[in-house]
């Protein structure tokens, strides 16, 4: 059999059909999700007015965490904001988690500030071990977790500390916005966040879970993560993996969009390729090691979100398997099925689909970041230029769904080149 016949007999497979509809049905029917949920937070949850003041009233007392490695550049930035933040009773806990650069003397040259304070770690063993060690020195029954370069809005802990009234609640992520939108792959990252990661997380609220909060800006209960077990220092997605956890105690984790918190994203695609490959083995661990979860009723809760990311999972492989039979098939002269270089139905469909979720989520998020809009011309590259980016990067670690965590801590190795590692 010659590569021709193999790549026929392929494309008239029972299992290429069924792997061509799911690849194209799959987009459509989650864009419409997403589109039609985010809408009902929206309508829900979302309804004032985004400069409103909040209501006063007692509000405990709130230690913020920032675990740092290698932060020089950054902290000078981003500690002064967080000390400024418009709150009653917080403090601040840097931990220099093993820093090589000059992050302690960035420290010590901002000055003594009665908010502040720095614990000081000789060896990196990573940020979930940082965050784990500060725990217990934390005086706040609310912890609130930043990275390092995170500048929070002065209302950020004022629209976050309320959800915690509510008992049931452990969790509270924030909304993370694009702040060095200079560059092309910038931008798109800009768009990714209100249009997907932003879109996600309120449509998961309305399921009833999430999948994650963020890993630059969420807030805890402190006794639900001694609850937990704090942080799992062997996972290299802390944020995911507690998330989980969190909920698998019957825990609610909620988003809070008018917690707006401001982030470097990378601005290289080396960096971005190192940053996605480490959350989807994130992810994909954290499936593996939470799989019981389709198994028990008392879990049900947790399907819609095990079940999602499991099938996004499943058409980023679609996607990169069919992409390559496709390159292959008109490298050989065999027009292949189910694909064209001009555009038909179904696929100027997944597009329009695709570009009227950029632009609700665009729209949506508008309340909390005025410049987002002029992204908006950006969104026609996302499908084009993004989706095979990051389907390449899931495929790369698929291996990982199917090996256990080690029990060595994750150690992360930062560097500021103008990007986020």
């Amino acid at each position: 059999m010659n590569l021709t016949e193999l790549l026929a007999a392929i494309q008239h497979s029972s299992v290429y059909y069924v792997a061509l509809v799911f690849f194209a049905g799959y987009p459509i029917a989650t864009s419409i999700l997403w589109i039609t949920t985010s809408l009902m937070f929206r309508l829900r949850w979302e309804r004032g007015d985004a400069k409103d003041e909040p209501q006063d009233g007692p509000l405990p007392s709130v230690t913020v965490l920032v675990p740092a490695h290698n932060e020089e550049a950054v902290i000078p930035h981003s500690l002064p904001a967080m000390l400024a933040m418009d709150y009653p009773d917080f403090e601040v806990i840097v931990i220099d988690d093993g820093s090589t650069d000059d992050t302690a003397g960035a420290l010590a040259r901002l000055g003594r500030n009665p908010r502040l304070r720095v614990v000081r770690k000789v060896v990196n063993e990573g940020k979930a071990m940082a965050l784990n060690d500060a725990l217990p020195l934390a005086r706040g029954e609310i912890v609130l977790i930043l990275d390092a370069d995170a500048e929070p809005q002065p209302d950020l802990l004022r629209r976050m500390v309320p959800h915690f009234a509510s008992a049931r609640v452990a969790a509270v992520t924030g909304n993370p916005r694009v702040r060095n939108t200079d560059t092309f792959l910038a931008r798109l990252q800009s768009i990714e966040f209100s249009s997907i990661v932003s879109l996600l997380r309120r449509s998961q609220r309305i399921w009833g879970r999430i999948v994650t909060v963020s890993g630059v800006v969420a807030a805890f209960r402190r006794s639900a993560l001694f609850d937990v077990g704090g942080f799992s220092p062997e996972m290299p997605t802390e944020d995911i993996e507690v998330t989980w956890k969190l909920q698998k105690r019957f825990y609610d984790v909620r988003y809070e969009p008018r917690a707006v918190c401001w982030m470097t994203v990378p601005a290289s695609y080396r960096g971005l390729w190192t940053q996605r490959l480490r959350w989807a083995r994130g992810l994909l661990q954290v499936l593996h090691k939470h799989s019981d979860v389709m198994a028990h009723w008392k879990y049900r809760r947790m399907w819609p979100v095990f079940i999602e990311s499991s099938l996004s999972t499943l058409w980023a492989l679609c996607f990169v398997v069919l992409t390559a039979i496709w390159t292959v098939s008109w490298s050989a002269g065999l027009p292949p099925v189910g694909a064209s270089p001009i555009p038909n139905l179904w696929g100027m469909t997944i597009a329009t689909l695709c570009l009227a979720q950029l632009a609700v989520g665009t729209l949506i998020d508008r309340r909390y970041d005025r410049t987002i809009v002029r992204m908006l011309p950006y969104a026609v590259w996302y499908p084009i230029v993004y989706w095979m980016f990051l389907s390449l990067g899931t495929v790369v670690s698929l291996h990982w769904l199917f090996r256990k965590p080690t029990r060595t801590p994750v150690r992360w190795n930062t560097q500021r080149t103008g990007s986020a590692a």
